[in-house]
């Protein structure tokens, strides 16, 4: 697989590439916005890593700039240790974030578990249904009746684990295990930005009322008929 590293600290690129490299991925650096989105268009790569403090072109724009054209997962770079900037990062489409400095090891497995959910590992049915909601795990595609919704890896995960029981109450701590993992640091707010996006998308493609919060209790699917 391809990934695209992007950040303008030569040292922080080399020091992420090589990571990337020792655990088998192939990896294309750029150092500015510009040239990311000109790797993006004739590389195509699998996976970005994307710093948000870059020259001239920030990272939030790059990020803009791409979910106009691809659903690509990205995983951002940040130095800021406030929250509204990561919540906004993932409101813009990204999947998931790495907050300065960080481990290696760290960052590799964030990579890996946004590459499993994208690529649908271990996901026993090819196709589910419920109501106008269609979801092919196999062609990574979702629609409401005949529109196509263009989801990111992150929120196909989230309809996925709903659509396995549709009337059962999900609650933030079981959807962050099942999404992230058991040892998992998202926080709830990190969750709700991606219900948010899921939500809207699905809305704005016909399917009112598509996820439902009891308070308490949980969240599961609406009817969408």
């Amino acid at each position: 697989m391809n990934i695209l590293v992007v950040d303008d600290d030569a040292r922080l690129r080399d020091l992420v590439r090589i990571a990337l490299e020792r655990a088998g991925y192939q990896v294309l650096t750029a150092s500015d916005g510009r040239s990311a989105l000109t790797h993006v268009a004739r590389e195509n790569p699998d996976l970005i890593v994307l710093d948000i403090g870059l020259p001239e072109v920030d990272g939030f724009e790059v990020c803009r700039k791409i979910r106009a054209t691809s659903e690509v997962p990205i995983l951002f770079l940040t130095a800021r240790d406030d929250e509204i900037d990561r919540i906004l990062g993932l409101e813009l489409g990204a999947d998931d974030y790495v907050t300065k400095p960080f481990s290696p090891r760290e960052l590799v497995a964030r990579v890996r578990a946004i590459l499993k959910r994208s690529n649908g590992t271990a996901v026993p049915l090819t196709t589910s249904k419920h109501g106008l909601i269609t979801l092919d795990r196999t062609a990574r595609h979702c629609a409401v009746g005949t529109q196509e919704v263009a989801l990111t890896a992150t929120e196909f995960s989230l309809l996925d684990q709903f659509l396995q029981a549709p009337a059962q109450l999900m609650s933030r701590n079981q959807l962050i295990t099942a999404i992230w993992g058991a040892r998992s640091d998202v926080s709830d707010r990190t969750l709700d930005s991606h219900l948010r996006n899921l939500r809207r998308k699905l809305s704005d493609a016909g399917c009112q009322n598509a996820l439902e919060t009891v308070h308490g209790q949980g969240i599961r699917l609406g009817a969408c008929s």
